[in-house]
């Protein structure tokens, strides 16, 4: 079964797959949840989130709130710079809609971590060639689309689509992140289910309809998801052949392959439309090559979905319930650490100036979990491991993320949920896995004891063996 075996080459891949689901005429025919993901957690969406405001830019269309020719500088006459040029004269809302902003590089980091007006640094930015002429990924163009959707309106992009597309969906418990002046960041910083993205991959793949519902407009749907602008027009045909990123762009909505069109996030977060196949699939993961995960939909679930009626597999059936039942991201292995938990429990140990500003860490081990407390000037965080298994809880320690720079980063979200797990690598050195499991990454804490001193060694998913953040401490007296 196509589905096995796409599981299979899943688990012995170098991707971390955290939820799949795959839905044929509308029903659910698999779903799964890598261990410690849940089907009741949200997952950071990263640019999946671009592809709700795109939704919500085609609801604002409808109501004849805007037009995707209407020029952008015309929602912000108090943000723009004193000299207006003419290729920002004439941008559009359509040019942020199919990232062909013209300005280079992608200024996303400039504006996030600037001035507290994200729109008037966007807007004082120069706009190197002729708006709608080049494919160049700009994140902070949809975010400029969410402060259009707020300036038409007067709703933050979250409370715009709750009555129009979350409540006809039955999606809830949606969180988005916000500008420091409480606009949504419309790029990034949504989070949802696993269920949610399926619902509105399924809302796209019906044309706009929901349960008999015209939910957003056919005409809108066949606009949102039809190429715009190619993003590598001089490239050779045999490269935008074997990749899903040279399909061309639409708004907010990438084409695939086999005439599929994705919303897409980064590490592999995934809401796949395949036409053709009257299918939907979505994936959420961290990955490094999220065009290899891509290649095991094209090799193993697409050559599966049959136009015909199958016959009846009931072994088959069984087999693949089991395997989704069992999915499972592995723990680090148990030690029998009686003496070692012994050495550690209860000490505190003052740690050097450093980037964190993390000022002691201390141990508590009881019932075979380890917490480790850690405490800055502002806050103190009791992180709980598990021992061969994982221990969930929650934390208002912020994980790793790529936007964590920017200004306000967080804001408007509840604490984290996270799993953590503790082991023995020998004698003296501690590894604590901790899982943000609403988001793709992980941070791993290597704590290496040398009587009275210790070494903290911390790195995050995404940087494993390239960056890490080392921390010294005595025990405290």
């Amino acid at each position: 079964m196509g589905i096995n075996s796409f599981l299979e080459a899943a688990g012995k891949s170098r991707n971390e797959f955290h939820s799949f689901m795959f839905l044929r005429h509308g029903k659910v025919i698999a779903e799964g949840w890598w261990d410690p993901y849940r089907r009741d957690l949200k997952h950071s969406m990263y640019s999946v989130s671009k592809s709700f405001t795109s939704t919500a830019v085609g609801f604002a269309v409808t109501e004849k709130l805007l037009s995707v020719n209407d020029k952008v500088i015309s929602f912000f006459p108090n943000d723009l710079p004193d000299t207006v040029s003419a290729y920002l004269s004439g941008l559009k809302v359509k040019d942020l809609l199919t990232m062909s902003v013209g300005q280079e590089p992608d200024p996303t980091g400039m504006v996030v971590t600037g001035d507290s007006n994200w729109v008037k640094t966007f807007l004082s930015l120069p706009i190197i060639y002729k708006p709608g002429t080049k494919f160049l990924y700009n994140t902070v163009a949809t975010y400029m689309l969410s402060a259009i959707v707020q300036k038409v309106t007067g709703q933050r992009v979250l409370d715009y689509l709750t009555p129009k597309l979350f409540m006809p969906l039955q999606i809830q418990g949606v969180d988005w992140e916000v500008d420091p002046r409480g606009i949504n960041t419309g790029g990034w910083g949504l989070r949802v289910k696993t269920e949610d993205m399926a619902k509105l991959g399924q809302l796209y793949l019906n044309k706009g309809n929901w349960n008999g519902i015209q939910v957003l407009p056919k005409e809108w749907i066949e606009e949102a998801t039809t190429i715009k602008i190619e993003q590598q027009p001089d490239f050779p045909q045999a490269k935008k052949d074997s990749s899903d990123w040279l399909q061309g762009y639409c708004y907010k909505f990438w084409r695939c392959r086999h005439n599929a069109f994705r919303a897409d996030g980064a590490f592999g977060q995934y809401i796949i439309i395949m036409p053709d196949q009257d299918a939907v699939i979505v994936i959420t993961s961290e990955t490094a090559d999220m065009q290899d995960e891509l290649n095991l939909v094209w090799k193993y679930l697409l050559p599966s979905i049959h136009k015909g009626k199958l016959p009846a597999d009931k072994k088959g059936d069984t087999n693949l319930k089991q395997k989704l039942s069992s999915l499972a991201l592995g723990v680090p292995a148990k030690k029998m650490d009686t003496v070692l938990v012994k050495n550690i429990s209860g000490k505190i140990f003052t740690i050097e100036t450093n980037e964190k500003n993390i000022k002691t860490i201390s141990f508590r081990v009881e019932d075979n979990i380890c917490h480790v407390i850690l405490k800055t000037d502002t806050a103190v965080y009791d992180l709980a491991f598990g021992s061969g298994k994982w221990e969930t809880g929650e934390t208002t320690m912020r994980g790793p993320y790529l936007l964590a720079k920017a200004k306000a980063s967080y804001v408007g979200l509840p604490s984290l949920q996270v799993a953590g797990s503790y082991s023995w690598k020998d004698d003296n050195t501690l590894e604590l896995v901790l899982r943000y499991i609403e988001s793709p990454h992980t941070e791993k804490i290597v704590c290496q004891f040398d009587r009275t001193k210790i070494s903290v060694d911390m790195q995050n998913s995404f940087d494993y063996g390239s960056k890490k953040t080392t921390l010294k401490g005595e025990l405290s007296k």
